[in-house]
This record gives C-alpha cells, sequence and structure tokens, in this order.
C-alpha cells in the first residue's frame, strides 16, 4: 500500500499552519520525496492536507471541495457533511485517508469513521509522524513565541528526526 505520512496544523494568534512532508513510501520503500499533500481549495480560504492512501486523499479532496461549494465555504458543516458520507458510502468507506482541514477561524481533523474533531490547544496532527509532530509543537507553544508557521515547521522536522516515513521536503500553506 503507498501511504503519504505527515501532516501538522498549528493556530496562534489568529493565524493557521498546515505543514506536511514530501515523503510517499511503499511499504519499506521511497517512491517520491517531493510530493505535495497540502491543498488550497475554496476561493483559497481553506487549507487542507491528507495522510494515507494518495489516491484515496485525492478522492476526498475532490469530495471536500465539493462539500465545501455546497456549504458556501462554511468548513464545520463540509466537515461533518464529508464525514457522514465517508463512514455511511460504501465505496468511501474502504478509503484509507485523514484529513486536517482549517480556515481563518477553525480546524479539524476529518476521518472515515466519522470523526470531525477539533482539538483544544489549536494542534493537530496526522499519519505516521503526526504523534511526533503534535508533541513538538505542543512543546513549542508552551515555551516559545513562535508564530505558527514557524512551530509547524519545526514540528515537521522533529517528525522528519523521529519517523522513518517522514522526510524534511516541508510544504507550509498559512492562511488568517
Amino acid at each position: 500500500m503507498t501511504k503519504s505520512t505527515t501532516i501538522v496544523c498549528v493556530r496562534r494568534d489568529g493565524r493557521t499552519a498546515i505543514a506536511g512532508d514530501g515523503q510517499v513510501s511503499m511499504g519499506e520503500t521511497i517512491l517520491k520525496s517531493t510530493a505535495n499533500k497540502i491543498r488550497r481549495l475554496y476561493k483559497d480560504q481553506v487549507v487542507a492536507g491528507f495522510a494515507g492512501s494518495t489516491s484515496d486523499a485525492f478522492a476526498l479532496f475532490s469530495r471536500f471541495e465539493a462539500k465545501l461549494e455546497d456549504y458556501k465555504g462554511n468548513l464545520s458543516r463540509a466537515a461533518i457533511e464529508l464525514a457522514k458520507e465517508w463512514r455511511l458510502d460504501k465505496a468511501l468507506r474502504q478509503l484509507q485517508a485523514l484529513m486536517i482541514v482549517a480556515d481563518a477561524k477553525g480546524a479539524f481533523l476529518i476521518s472515515g469513521t466519522g470523526d470531525v474533531i477539533e482539538s483544544d490547544d489549536g494542534i493537530l496532527g496526522i499519519g505516521s509522524g503526526g504523534p511526533y509532530a503534535v508533541a513538538a509543537a505542543r512543546v513549542l507553544m508552551k515555551h516559545t513565541r513562535m508564530p505558527a508557521r514557524e512551530i509547524a515547521e519545526e514540528a515537521l522536522k522533529t517528525a522528519a528526526s523521529l519517523c522513518v516515513f517522514t522526510n524534511d521536503r516541508i510544504t507550509v500553506e498559512e492562511i488568517s
């Protein structure tokens, strides 16, 4: 199975940054080092990142963008509707991916089991390096005044130093 692995989202001082690494792996083999797992959607007002099977993630980006159009950019409503559809549709249920989506007002983790989760502290992470990136981001939020973008980048660098499925070819998108 092809995997795309680490995404972290950091919200601080009215700014949101989503960062992703560039590695795509199949089993023990690195297939690509420069993948972009972050997309701007809905008139560049929403940023989305994925971890999981690459083709599944592209299918989810399309579905989520359609939900954003249906609900006129309402992020929480679009996230809930995507999660419901993902959980109930037989074909979609087979998709193996997670998404983090954010706009200027909020950020959510969306899963195929119907989860739509907004963090308490403005930090979300998915993929094999997600827990490392979240831990690093939490420490940086607590002990520095770094902006969201820098925290997201440093958190991904930490994940890359610990997780073999995460590299340091980092893409960051920021919105405010």
